[in-house]
C-alpha cells in the first residue's frame, strides 16, 4: 500500500501533538507500506526513518544575481511548476491513499482534488470554539469544513472531539473512528545530566493561547506561594511574549518562574519526573500529550475537567474547575505537603497509561487505510 502523506504540519509547527502524531505513525508502518511525505522544510528530519519512506521536499527557488522583478517571476513560475508535480505525486506513483497532516495542504490544492481516497485526522474543534482567538477570520474553519466533507474517512482522536465534530458536521458520522494518541517518553529517558530547577517545582508545558489558561496557572501559583513560599514555577514552551512578562511582573512572580524554552525528550522527560505535578489547566483540548507523559515519566497530574482531558487521565489524576484559581492553589498546596498523596497518584498514573500505545493506534489507523481501499 502507498501513503500519501503532506506535510503541511512539518513547516507550520517547530514541535507540537501533531509533529508526534504523525512521526510516530510513519515510522511505526509495517514494511508492507510505502510512505511518501511532501513537505516545503528543506532540513532532514532524522526522527523520520521508515526503510521505505520516500521524501519530496519544495525548495525555495533563489538565484540570487537575478534582478528582483525577473527572480520574483522566475520563482513564481518554478514554485508553480514544483506544486504541479507535487500535486501529481499521487498519479505518478499510484498512490493508494492521501493521509494529510493538517487541513491545509503544502500544494495549495482542495483536499477534493486528490486522485484517491483521503483520510483525516480531525484533533480538535478549536477554530470553532474560539473563533475570536484561533481563527478570526473564519479561513481556518472553512479549510477544515472542505476537508471534512472531502475525506472518505475521519479519524478522531478523542470520543470528545468525535462529539463536537459530529455536533458541526452530523452527516459524517458513518466515516468517524476514534483512535488516541500516546507518549513517546517515559522515565527511563529522564536520569541524564540535563538541569533541573533547584527548587521545588510545578511543570506547565506547551503553549500559552487564551484557552490553555496560562493566566489562570499564575493566578493559583501566587496563591500558592505566599503559603509557601519555597515553590516555583517551571514552564517549558515558546518564549514569553510582553504581556506574559508583564502579568509575572505585576504578580510579583519574576523570582518563581523559571523558562525552559523547547526542550528535547530526555530533558522534558527529566522535568516531568523531578517536578512536583505537572498542571495542565486547559479549558479546551483534542487529546492532551503531556498529562499523558507525564504518568509516563513517574509525576501526578492535576488537569482541568474540561472537554478530552477527563476521558485522558481517568481517575489517575487531581481534576478541578480550570475557572478557580483558589481551588487550584488549594490542590497544589495539598500535593506538597502529601507525599503519600503523590505517591498514589504515580502508581495509578502508571496503570493509567498502559490503555494508551503508539501501536494500537498504528494498527487501528491501517484499519481505517483499509476500508477505504478494499
Amino acid at each position: 500500500m502507498r501513503v500519501l502523506y503532506d506535510g503541511y504540519i512539518y513547516g507550520s509547527q517547530t514541535a507540537g501533538g501533531i509533529n508526534r502524531y504523525f512521526t510516530s505513525l510513519i515510522n511505526r508502518l509495517p514494511v508492507s507500506i510505502t510512505p511518501f511525505l511532501i513537505t516545503y522544510q528543506t532540513r532532514e528530519r532524522d526522527y523520520l526513518d521508515h526503510p521505505n519512506l520516500k521524501r519530496y521536499t519544495y525548495k525555495t527557488f533563489s538565484p540570487g544575481h537575478l534582478s528582483y522583478r525577473f527572480e520574483k517571476r522566475l520563482a513564481n513560475y518554478y514554485s508553480r511548476l514544483e506544486k504541479s508535480y507535487l500535486s501529481n505525486i499521487s498519479v505518478f506513483y499510484r498512490i493508494d491513499l492521501a493521509h494529510p497532516t493538517y487541513y491545509s495542504l503544502s500544494t495549495e490544492r482542495e483536499f477534493s482534488q486528490y486522485r484517491c481516497p483521503v483520510v483525516l485526522t480531525v484533533w480538535d474543534m478549536i477554530h470553532e470554539i474560539f473563533p475570536e482567538e484561533m481563527d478570526p477570520t473564519g479561513q481556518r474553519a472553512e479549510e477544515k469544513r472542505k476537508a471534512i466533507l472531502s475525506a472518505r474517512a475521519i479519524i478522531c482522536i478523542s470520543e470528545n472531539t468525535k462529539r463536537d465534530l459530529l455536533e458541526r458536521y452530523p452527516a459524517v458520522r458513518d466515516k468517524v473512528t476514534v483512535s488516541y494518541l500516546a507518549s513517546d517518553i517515559d522515565a527511563s529517558l529522564s536520569y541524564g545530566p540535563e538541569p533541573v530547577p533547584s527548587r521545588p517545582y510545578y511543570l506547565y508545558v506547551g503553549s500559552r493561547s487564551s484557552h490553555k489558561n496560562f493566566s489562570g496557572m499564575l493566578s493559583a501559583i501566587v496563591r500558592a506561594v505566599s503559603v509557601r513560599p519555597e515553590l516555583s514555577l517551571c514552564v517549558v514552551g515558546p518564549p514569553f511574549n510582553e504581556v506574559e512578562k508583564r502579568r509575572i511582573v505585576d504578580l510579583k512572580l519574576t523570582n518563581f518562574v523559571e523558562h525552559y524554552g523547547h526542550v528535547n525528550d530526555r530533558h522534558l522527560a527529566k522535568l516531568y519526573r523531578c517536578s512536583i505535578a505537572l498542571v495542565y489547566p486547559s479549558l479546551y483540548e483534542g487529546f492532551g500529550i503531556p498529562p499523558l507523559e507525564a504518568m509516563a515519566c513517574g509525576t501526578p497530574v492535576v488537569v482541568s475537567n474540561a472537554s478530552s482531558i477527563p476521558e485522558v487521565v481517568g481517575d489517575a489524576g487531581i481534576l478541578f474547575d480550570p475557572k478557580s484559581s483558589r481551588d487550584l492553589a488549594d490542590i497544589l498546596l495539598l500535593l506538597f505537603d502529601n507525599p503519600a498523596k503523590r505517591e498514589a497518584l504515580i502508581a495509578k498514573g502508571h496503570e493509567r497509561v498502559k490503555v494508551f500505545s503508539w501501536d494500537k493506534t498504528v494498527a487501528q489507523t491501517l484499519t481505517v487505510y483499509r476500508s477505504v481501499c478494499d
